[in-house]
């Protein structure tokens, strides 16, 4: 019998059904001879992503970033390894860098006939530009590459038609430009905007509606585009979504790391997209699929989804009977379940594949007998591999006990082909087996090798959970990571990592920006608590934080610590660091000032004025949907929160009052490190700004960390080296650690 998730639930749980992590190798203890993480260690680390199989089944596609310290830079490169880990001779083979140009390479995909491989590069500093190269599957080998396009505006996101004659990309263009009658003219048009803007020396930007920054930059006068190339003439190119379409809106929307925003009928002569035309998008999370006849004169896209939430992620089904996406159902809400939905094409009818699943469908792909889906869901610190079909509004589990993503799935349905990573392995591309019924059961088998002799050095703690009763006795997960060389006897500090989102998650997972291994690799115990708020433990447990921000997760979060702290003798008590990013920057700077329970504080792009922090994103709709008062004399039903709105109310009923950290920064007495950058426009630099002027004000022992040149991220690797010395350096100081052991107050 095999597990499946009935309405939210796991039941029926049989291991043979489902497929079993290999193991990787990695011991714990000085007895193995092997050393704690360091900084560098976590640099030298391949960054492997974006497997891709070949056609003829033979190979699997993939990159790895090189992060190079000294120059501070991060180059892809296109690797290639055999599905079945045997080389053309037959003999064993291990995977094979395939490009080497000095710029780089990314994106790589095959043509479905087999013929072609591209990419995007900006070779000898060129603007980025796809790129083809003859496949030898045989071989396994790339021909010499060519441009295809000489887009002024560059391409990126290249993905070919299903009969390997066209190629769909982005490119963003100059809407105004998109108006002309040729695609020569609108290159033009654009080049000729680009090159006056690069000389005038007037730099200022004029603006007449919102969003006119987003993340990390200015959205200026471009706008992104969907755009289709001959596969034969790069030349040949047509905007998809020129202005007379979609008006000043992107196609498709921004993304940070969610599914492609657009994809090709299996007969080649239709596309969907995604887009938003609402009047103001900052205040919109209504992204609509839309799909576009190609080779039909006067043809106009046609919307097919009707949810007032955001509509993503669309994918034909290989006989074209059905277009699949993600749907939200609740507008303005960016949270909300993401459901998987079927679009009857013949029918033009929706239905959700599984209207009882209580958890959120991250990413799915179609198998190919168009009948079964395998998708990606998030399930108590794991992202699982599961399953369901058309006819049967079940989920049935196919992999677990790591992160799955990026899924593909073989040509003959017998094979997916996924990104594996736990919080001891950074990703590696693996495969699992499938029955003739498309289930799994096999061994998860590695594929990718490259940063097994690293980590074969380094001592990396297994990662524990322990579940405990939070706020309302609600049950809540935390996770423990010892430090490396373990003594049960001594007593450790401890950092207590709080996450993002606020609906995010800690788990099984690998980072690069806050590693739970590298965060405990020199002597810390490191906790992490999933609080109201997280994902993978039921929507209503998502919604629990939504106008509750300093509440039960701050209840959730004190709970788990004092759970962890009763559970391992091994915990000192009184050198506890509390550490958090975006909304875990938010509740370090409400544990600073609602508690001194705590050694030191790190508070990273964390909100502290919510009234100000609204003025000051660029995303309104995630601030309107957090800081609503429901059912707050005189709102009507779903008005948007806004601070102008609770003036003539006590604090208690206004949330940006209510929980304002600002508002009781006179109680902060725990020494705190803040950090912020200046590109960050999620959470402007203003807001760490605030809190460090009145930490130094009141006398509280204070340090900022300012970058300049980052945004929310923190990405350059030598800013990162910097992060985390400082991150490191604070924690050691307060809490008596490492080089500031045995030192007095």
């Amino acid at each position: 019998m095999r597990m499946r998730l009935i309405a939210g639930f796991l039941v029926g749980l049989a291991l043979g059904g489902v497929a079993s992590v290999v193991s990787l190798g990695q011991e714990v203890g000085a007895a193995s001879g092997k050393r704690p993480m360091q900084f560098e260690d976590l640099q030298r680390i391949k960054r492997v992503s974006d497997p891709q199989i070949s056609p003829g089944g033979r190979w699997v596609m993939f990159s790895a970033v090189d992060v190079d310290l000294e120059k501070n830079s991060k180059v892809s490169h296109l690797w290639v390894v055999p599905m079945d880990g045997k080389g053309a001779g037959g003999g064993a083979e291990k995977e094979r860098q395939l490009t080497l140009w000095k710029e780089g390479e990314t994106g790589g995909r095959f043509s479905p006939d087999g013929k072609q491989v591209l990419f995007v590069s900006s070779d000898a500093g060129t603007s980025s530009q796809i790129y083809l190269a003859p496949w030898d599957e045989a071989a396994g080998k790339l021909g010499t590459p060519k441009r295809l396009t000489n887009v002024s505006t560059e391409a990126d996101g290249a993905m070919w038609s299903p009969d390997s004659q066209r190629i769909l990309f982005v490119s963003r263009v100059y809407p105004e430009c998109s108006d002309e009658e040729s695609w020569l003219h609108e290159d033009e048009c654009n080049k000729q905007k680009d090159e006056a803007a690069a000389k005038n020396p007037v730099k200022a930007m004029v603006f007449d509606k919102l969003l006119y920054r987003h993340w990390n930059g200015y959205v200026g006068p471009k706008r992104s585009h969907v755009l289709v190339v001959s596969a034969t003439d790069g030349n040949a190119v047509r905007d998809l979504t020129p202005r007379r379409v979609i008006g000043d809106a992107e196609a498709p929307v921004f993304s940070l790391g969610g599914p492609v925003g657009y994809a090709w009928a299996p007969d080649s002569k239709e596309v969907a997209f995604v887009t938003n035309v609402d009047l103001v998008p900052a205040a919109s999370t209504n992204n609509d699929v839309f799909t576009l006849r190609l080779d039909e004169a006067g043809a106009r896209p046609v919307k097919i989804s009707t949810s007032p939430g955001s509509d993503d992620g669309p994918a034909y089904s290989p006989d074209g009977t059905y277009l699949a996406f993600r749907s939200q159902a609740r507008a303005g809400y960016e949270s909300d379940r993401f459901r998987l939905m079927l679009f009857d094409r013949g029918k033009s009818a929706i239905k959700e594949a599984l209207p009882k699943l209580d958890r959120w469908v991250d990413e799915f792909v179609w198998a190919p007998d168009s009948k079964t889906l395998y998708f990606a869901s998030g399930e108590m610190g794991e992202e699982n591999i599961l399953s369901t079909q058309v006819d049967l509004p079940e989920a049935t589990a196919v992999a677990n006990k790591a992160e799955y993503g990026e899924l593909r799935i073989a040509h003959d349905g017998r094979t997916i082909v996924t990104s594996m990573m736990t919080v001891r392995s950074p990703v590696a591309i693996s495969s699992i087996g499938l029955d003739a019924e498309g289930h799994g059961g096999a061994s998860v088998v590695r594929l990718t090798h490259l940063n097994d002799a690293l980590l074969a050095q380094l001592d990396l703690p297994r990662m524990e959970s322990f579940m405990f009763p939070g706020a309302e006795n609600t049950t809540v997960q935390g996770f423990i990571v010892r430090p490396p060389n373990f003594d049960p006897s001594r007593k450790y500090p401890v950092k207590f990592l709080i996450h993002g989102g606020p609906q995010g998650a800690w788990g099984d997972a690998w980072s690069y920006r806050w590693n739970p291994e590298l965060m405990a690799a020199s002597g810390y115990v490191v906790v992490m608590v999933n609080p109201r708020g997280s994902t993978g433990y039921g929507q209503a447990f998502i919604d629990g934080v939504n106008g509750d921000w300093g509440g039960k997760a701050y209840v959730d979060l004190m709970k788990g610590l004092d759970a962890a702290e009763a559970k391992y003798p091994f915990i000192d008590r009184t050198r506890e660091c509390a550490l958090g990013a975006s909304y875990g920057g938010f509740m370090a700077n409400w544990i600073l000032t609602h508690t001194n329970r705590f050694a030191c504080i790190v508070t990273h792009d964390g909100m502290f004025n919510p009234q100000s922090a609204y003025g000051t994103t660029e995303e309104l709709w995630f601030n309107e949907w957090e800081f609503r008062a429901p059912g707050a004399a005189n709102q009507r039903i779903g008005e948007p929160g806004q601070p102008w709105n609770y003036f003539d109310r006590p604090a208690a009923a206004d949330p940006f009052r209510k929980w304002s950290p600002m508002l009781s920064i006179r109680n902060a007495k725990t020494p705190t490190l803040v950090i912020h950058s200046q590109r960050d426009y999620r959470l402007d630099v203003s807001e760490g700004f605030q809190l460090f002027t009145a930490l130094q004000r009141l006398n509280v022992h204070s340090r900022m960390l300012y970058f300049p040149d980052e945004g929310h991220w923190v990405l350059k690797p030598q800013n990162s080296k910097l992060w985390y010395e400082e991150v490191g350096d604070w924690c050691d100081l307060w809490t008596k650690s490492n080089k500031y052991a045995g030192i007095g107050n």
